[in-house]
């Protein structure tokens, strides 16, 4: 996963976990618009998401962010 969409997950995953604690689940839509203004980076979190970890659907942020850190 590129370096842009990476900082962007951990923004969302911390504006998550500030608004509604530590417990929260995201889901790799929360990363975008409602709109799909870019597709290929959509594509991207997707792959990382489903193929590549095989998340569920709504996964803890604080679980997404820790991975990230990891470098997974």
């Amino acid at each position: 996963m590129r370096q842009e969409l990476r900082a962007k997950v951990v923004a969302v995953c911390n504006k998550k976990i500030a608004a509604k604690g530590e417990g929260v689940g995201v889901s790799f839509y929360a990363f975008f618009a409602n709109k799909n203004d870019d597709p290929e980076l959509l594509m991207e979190a997707a792959t990382w998401w489903i193929q590549t970890h095989k998340l569920d659907h709504f996964v803890k942020a604080r679980k997404i962010i820790d991975m990230i850190d990891a470098g997974m």
